[in-house]
């Protein structure tokens, strides 16, 4: 059985649905997850240069791959902030962001990723996340809930910030911009986040996030009809389409042109998925197969590139809203798809009364809830532990994430050198 699970790791939690209890809260759980990733998938594919509804097709056919194929019971695979920003930047000198070539190239690019991603996992390189210390993964998880919180103030707050914009450049445009604060937008946001705190009691019958976000938009609603002049921005109309199908264009040249391109969006997508995997596994105090993960990730970009996604990996946002609304197994990110295409198919409209101020709110709460406090406060009581944690922080804040990774990944080995040799 163990053989065979290996191959089919979906055969070992599958089982755990007969438990009532567990389906009705991986189902709750994916239906808080298709809400959440809405107005991401749109936003992340602008990032990324594609056309909106790409966002959204990264969230369907990749999610359902990695959750079968996959090691992680929570982890959710999608679009990704820093794989969007990433594709523009290597993409961009190629075709024109948005062209009929540029997205040709970028699905192919999806593909690539993926043979290389499958490639790591059979030469079982999976091993290599061991080297991730525990430290690595507290100072990474808090630094990526800083920039949550980061890419969510322009929407919270309603300020003209610029998008994508970093923790410094947000904190020196957010301060000039205070007066300029959208009064809705803050109290719609602040009305949500009451409602979460208020409805956790209940949170094992309806997640408290899901509810918060419909009291979000009940209350945006409610501002709008006392007050027309404030103006809150919701999520932009959505398509209402499954995802095109979509082949590869892998001709020499373009194999050639994209050869290095694959290469470095192999490591941000795998550094990116195994450090979110492994910061969840650690929550939860379950066993990681980095192999296994790997081989989870690269079937999850080769077949979703023949269903218009652009190239995917562990999502932290929505990884962390699916742990906060009380997933169990894989299934709830299946059923996060699924609602997905369901509220596509037939609530799309409804989609444009999402308040982003509500979402922002949301995203919020998942930030604080990544953050292991205690935690942090036992390892900054040791003073060599404490220079891995502050690096890696430090580093996830001010460089690109698989480089932050890395080098926290070096500066732990280098203190636990040291740290044997004074021992």
């Amino acid at each position: 059985m163990r053989h065979v699970t290996r191959f089919l790791p979906f055969l070992a939690w599958w089982p755990l649905l007969k438990n009532r209890a567990v389906l009705r809260a991986d189902v709750l759980a994916g239906l808080t997850g298709a809400v959440v990733v809405l107005p991401q998938g749109v936003a992340f594919a602008t990032l990324a240069g594609m056309p909106p509804e790409y966002g959204l097709y990264s969230a369907m056919v990749p999610c359902v791959i990695a959750a079968l194929l996959g090691s992680s019971r929570v982890m959710v695979t999608g679009p990704a902030n820093a794989i969007s920003l990433t594709i523009l930047a290597i993409m961009a000198p190629l075709a024109a962001p948005g062209s009929d070539r540029y997205v040709a190239l970028v699905l192919t690019l999806t593909f690539m990723v993926g043979i290389w991603q499958l490639l790591l996992g059979l030469a079982r390189a999976g091993k290599l996340t061991q080297y991730v210390s525990h430290t690595v993964i507290v100072g990474f998880t808090a630094g990526a809930a800083v920039l949550i919180v980061n890419s969510q103030v322009r929407n919270f707050f309603g300020v003209d910030i610029s998008r994508g914009a970093s923790v410094w450049q947000t904190l020196r445009e957010f301060f000039p911009a205070i007066t300029a604060i959208n009064p809705g937008a803050l109290i719609v946001g602040l009305v949500t986040l009451i409602a979460a705190q208020l409805w956790k009691p209940l949170n094992r019958w309806v997640p408290a996030m899901l509810v918060a976000v419909i009291v979000g938009a009940l209350a945006a609603a409610t501002i709008h009809s006392l007050h027309p002049n404030w103006v809150i921005k919701t999520v932009d109309a959505l398509p209402g389409a499954l995802p095109r199908l979509s082949m590869p264009e892998l001709s020499v040249d373009n194999l050639k042109l994209l050869l290095v391109p694959s290469l470095a969006m192999t490591l941000l997508a795998l550094a990116e998925a195994v450090s979110i995997a492994q910061a969840m596994a650690k929550k939860r105090n379950e066993p990681l197969n980095g192999n296994q993960e790997f081989l989870g990730q690269g079937a999850a970009n080769v077949i979703g590139s023949f269903f218009s996604a652009y190239p995917s990996s562990g999502s932290f946002n929505r990884s962390g809203v699916n742990l906060a609304a009380g997933a169990f197994t894989p299934f709830s990110a299946i059923c996060a798809a699924v609602f997905l295409v369901l509220i596509l198919f037939f609530v799309a409209p409804l989609a444009t009364y999402l308040p982003l101020a509500a979402v922002a709110a949301i995203l919020f709460l998942v930030a604080w809830g990544l953050i292991d406090r205690r935690e942090i406060r036992h390892l900054l009581a040791d003073k060599f532990e404490r220079i891995t944690l502050i690096a890696t922080f430090v580093a996830t804040l001010t460089m690109p994430l698989e480089w932050a990774i890395l080098l926290g990944v070096f500066v732990s080995l280098v203190v636990a050198r040291v740290k044997r040799q004074r021992g």
